[in-house]
């Protein structure tokens, strides 16, 4: 099943451009979550940029679907998760000068930090994630860490020009699911996903869950928040992967 995590930092982005309590982000995932989102995101920067302390406690109490905190290794953030106990964390670089989260984190050069943090989020009861592109051996040292997923990186996919390179990264996107999926670990998919480019992604064997947030908050500016998330869901559900037969049904 393709399960579709809906991220909401953008629409605290136009709230923060105007320094205003409207639009309410917290409001923006009820509306996701009565449009079909099976999960709600958010990322609680170090600077605060847009998602505040104040968003992540309420939408604490009030999503009713899987909550999915990103969060960096900094220490404070990690002690504000592990208080705050979304049902996962998923750990992702973080840099003041990126408009977004570009790229996956290093958990190879990080791994001390890295384990350490995935170890106080799992001992406060919380599932962990790791947001990493997809490199076996970034896949690898994830599951060497203790996380339960990774969130492989399709940036590399959104971000191709011409079918020949489209289709490349789609064959690096699927070998790093095998590599997910042999290293026992749930695997999700995100970053530049779009109603026009996500089926193909979608109708990779091996992908439980995208999560997807600026298109879909865009797209919730001319149709509503409901509505932008009934189509994605659509195009996830219609995706067409292939069909495995079991040794008895051959």
């Amino acid at each position: 099943m393709n399960l579709l995590g809906v991220n909401i930092d953008h629409v605290a982005t136009i709230r923060q451009a105007r320094k205003a309590d409207e639009p309410d982000p917290v409001w923006a995932a009820v509306e996701a979550e009565l449009g079909g989102a099976d999960g709600i995101t958010f990322h609680l920067r170090e600077d605060r940029r847009h998602i505040s302390d104040r968003d992540a406690e309420v939408l604490k109490r009030t999503v009713a679907t899987k909550l999915n905190m990103e969060a960096s290794i900094d220490a404070k953030i990690i002690r504000l998760a592990c208080a705050l106990k979304p049902d996962q964390v998923t750990l992702v670089p973080e840099r003041r000068e990126e408009l977004t989260t570009e790229g996956g984190l290093d958990v190879i050069r990080l791994r001390t930090r890295v384990r350490t943090a995935v170890k106080k989020l799992r001992d406060a009861g919380i599932d962990t994630s790791a947001f990493v592109e997809p490199a076996p051996e970034q896949i690898e040292a994830s599951a060497e860490a203790g996380f339960e997923a990774v969130e492989i990186w399709t940036g590399g996919y959104a971000h191709a020009k011409g079918q020949k390179r489209r289709d490349a990264q789609l064959t690096r996107l699927n070998e790093a699911i095998d590599v997910g999926l042999s290293c026992g670990l749930v695997v999700h998919a995100g970053h530049g996903l779009t109603y026009r480019n996500v089926t193909p992604v979608a109708e990779l064997m091996g992908f439980t869950e995208f999560n997807i947030g600026h298109s879909i908050v865009s797209r919730a500016v001319i149709v509503g928040m409901r509505e932008a998330v009934r189509e994605m869901k659509t195009l996830l559900r219609e995706a067409k992967r292939p069909i495995v037969l079991l040794p008895d049904e051959q």
